[in-house]
């Protein structure tokens, strides 16, 4: 596998210089910030994230103050009692994006967001508690207790909260051939924990987050 030091040398040299791929180097959520952040908000980036799956983020976000509103602030004690009735009257509100299944899937996660609190006190708390060597771990926690959180949307969820992760984009998944010789990185579990080895020493060896390391690897091959 190759040292991080050539793999930044690699992504400096494609971006120009080291300052243009500081700019782009995401920054993760410290766990006192994750712990701080509501559930609420946990839920309702949540929610946005399955919403933005497959349809263009800018028409999703110009709708968002609606979908505020209809879900209560994303309070998960109030979405996880919304009957099937509640539901059918949202796909007559012009104001959404009228997605029975994805509409569907907020209060079951509501749900699924209360038993995740009762259990380690809040979201917040077990995502800061939830080990970074073991990110792809999360992953598959988020896809089995939450619905339509599965292929790329827990990945996408974990970075929009600031929760630090890789995300195995067409880029990365280059990156990880290129650099640490792991193909199909993204397929199936076995691809994944080869990715989270390489991911793991490259952080042990340069003190970087995982989400700083992800664009590192994108950019010397995009």
């Amino acid at each position: 596998m190759t040292d991080v030091k050539a793999l930044l040398a690699a992504a400096t040299e494609r971006a120009g210089g080291a300052p243009a791929l500081a700019a782009r180097l995401p920054k993760p959520a410290t766990a006192d910030d994750l712990r701080a952040q509501p559930d609420d908000r946990y839920l309702s980036a949540m929610s946005l994230r399955i919403f933005q799956a497959g349809l263009k983020h800018s028409l999703v976000a110009a709708k968002w103050p609606a979908f505020e509103e209809v879900f209560h602030g994303f309070d998960p004690g109030r979405v996880a009692f919304m009957t099937d009735e509640d539901l059918e009257a949202l796909m007559g509100d012009t104001r959404l994006i009228r997605h029975g299944g994805k509409l569907r899937a907020v209060p079951k996660n509501a749900a699924a967001l209360l038993a995740v609190a009762e259990e380690a006190g809040s979201m917040g708390a077990w995502l800061a508690d939830w080990p970074g060597d073991d990110i792809v771990g999360l992953w598959d926690a988020l896809a089995t207790r939450f619905t339509q959180l599965g292929g790329a949307s827990g990945a996408r969820f974990l970075r929009m909260v600031g929760k630090d992760t890789f995300i195995l984009t067409p880029d990365v998944e280059r990156g990880l051939e290129t650099f640490a010789g792991i193909a199909k990185a993204g397929k199936g579990k076995a691809g994944k924990r080869q990715a989270q080895a390489a991911f793991n020493a490259w952080a042990a060896e340069s003190g970087r987050p995982l989400c700083e390391l992800s664009m590192i690897v994108a950019v010397a091959v995009g």
